[in-house]
């Protein structure tokens, strides 16, 4: 059956990320930096637009949700981080910065958030107590492009200009292990079940044990790629990149099972949503696309619609069965 992605427009300038929350009694939703400054919140089975954080005053380039998606925080190139009420929309705290901030992430209790850009220090807010100063982590020689916590929030993973990808201890703010490249990373993200590193640089998709950071696969993909994601099943990933396109892998098999083209640009980013039935993607086009994971399953605004012969079939061995 054919994909048919549902478009989500709004941004005026390329979609550079995204994140969906935790599933909540609400649903799940889904966050977007874009370089226009307007960072959007939609229902994320839908892609309904909710609203939009205003405030700052340059390109967001990065943006996240707590698991219960009653805050998000955003990263951008005014020099500040903005913490923001989720549920009403509200601006709840101002981090001034030095430089351009590229990444934002909450601890798993919302209590602290963890900062980066290109000053090339990381910094941990407390959030119960802003007027303190934050914590920094210093070890990047070039801007960094993203952080996350990891292990239950005891330790840090980042991914800098410097073509490293550094894991640190939170308690010691000590760098505990150091992954090297021939050139600049372009996306990281952290699944804590399993506790999996995916990574991608140039066209390779790299798999890492977070804990360790010891390789568990590399797949090659035909374009360079921006961006990846595994399903949360770990039966499959895809990956976006400059081609337009987005692919789809076998995890196991390393296989590529389908490619789609939606988007008139680059794909600058991809996630799967939390349950895995759909994944989204951001593009240089200014828009995000939500793409099916099993195509043709009824969910979301997707229907589920039988072919002519084999809605006649079904409805002649109903009536041959009542009789």
């Amino acid at each position: 059956m054919r994909q048919t992605p549902l478009t989500c427009s709004g941004h005026t300038r390329p979609v550079v990320d995204l994140a969906f929350s935790g599933i909540t009694p609400y649903g799940y939703f889904l966050i977007s930096a874009c370089k226009d400054g307007k960072p959007m919140l939609r229902q994320g089975d839908t892609g309904d637009w909710i609203g939009t954080f205003l405030g700052h005053k340059g390109a967001v380039w990065g943006a996240t949700l707590n698991t219960d998606a009653t805050k998000a925080a955003t990263a951008a190139a005014d020099f500040t981080a903005k913490v923001w009420d989720a549920v009403s929309g509200d601006e709840v705290l101002t981090l001034a910065h030095k430089h351009i901030v590229k990444t934002v992430s909450f601890t798993q209790d919302s209590n602290c958030l963890l900062t980066g850009g290109n000053d090339k220090l990381l910094r941990i807010y407390d959030l119960s107590n802003p007027e303190a100063a934050p914590q920094e982590i210093a070890g990047h020689t070039s801007a960094i492009k993203k952080a996350l916590w990891c292990n239950d929030d005891k330790q840090i993973l980042s991914a800098a200009e410097d073509k490293t990808i550094r894991l640190w201890d939170r308690s010691s703010m000590e760098e505990v292990k150091t992954l090297s490249f021939d050139t600049s990373v372009s996306s990281m993200e952290y699944m804590s079940d399993g506790e999996i590193l995916v990574i991608t640089y140039g066209k390779t998709i790299a798999f890492y044990n977070a804990l360790s950071l010891e390789l568990i696969k590399t797949v090659e993909a035909p374009a360079p790629i921006n961006s990846a994601s595994l399903h949360p099943e770990k039966d499959f990933f895809v990956a976006g990149g400059d081609d337009f396109k987005l692919y789809k892998f076998d995890y196991s098999t390393k296989e590529e099972l389908e490619s789609y083209k939606g988007h008139f640009g680059p794909v600058h980013c991809v996630r799967f949503s939390p349950d895995g039935e759909l994944y989204a993607s951001g593009s240089e086009d200014g828009t995000l696309r939500l793409w099916q994971t099993a195509v043709g399953k009824t969910y979301g605004l997707w229907k589920c619609v039988l072919p002519v012969t084999v809605l006649c079939f079904y409805r002649c061995w109903t009536l041959l069965c009542t009789y």
